[in-house]
């Protein structure tokens, strides 16, 4: 791997060593080029490898990190908590019980969340089951809508 301190490649020199381009690394980890630059910029990938005309060059490893990450997203995992998770997986020393405490900790997560989103649908489908849906202005959606912003303090204007 180069480093600041080396010599950097010509663009030829670094496809020989394997090197791939943003363009190559984002089409083979499946993350765009313009996350793999906010990763970067957010810490949560090292910064790239330059070569002599100052294109970022990734090492497969690096590639395969971003599929991590790209998966990790797919899941729902935060950027924090994917960051942990990279943290964990580098981490040869650690123990499994830690990452299964932190994916457990997701699934309530997630839990939680399906739970508002299915108290939402139910919401709306009671909304809905009133409303007869024809030409007339009464709308039980809307109004329920409305009911709920008085609830919480806002006059109609």
């Amino acid at each position: 791997m180069y480093h600041n301190s080396q010599t950097k490649p010509e663009m030829a020199e670094a496809r020989q060593r394997g090197y791939f381009t943003i363009g190559e690394a984002a089409a083979a980890s499946g993350v765009s080029a313009k996350m793999i630059r906010h990763y970067e910029q957010i810490k949560l990938i090292t910064a790239a490898n330059r070569s002599f005309a100052n294109y970022r060059i990734y090492t497969t490893e690096e590639v395969y990190t971003l599929g991590f990450i790209k998966r990790a997203r797919s899941l729902g995992f935060t950027t924090r908590q994917i960051a942990d998770l990279l943290s964990l997986w580098q981490n040869q020393a650690r123990s499994s019980s830690q990452v299964k405490q932190l994916a457990m900790a997701h699934v309530r997560e997630l839990q939680e969340k399906i739970q508002q989103m299915q108290n939402m649908c139910d919401e709306l489908e009671a909304l809905a089951a009133h409303c007869h849906g024809d030409d007339r202005p009464a709308c039980p959606i809307l109004e329920g809508l409305t009911l709920t912003a008085k609830t919480n303090g806002i006059s109609n204007p």
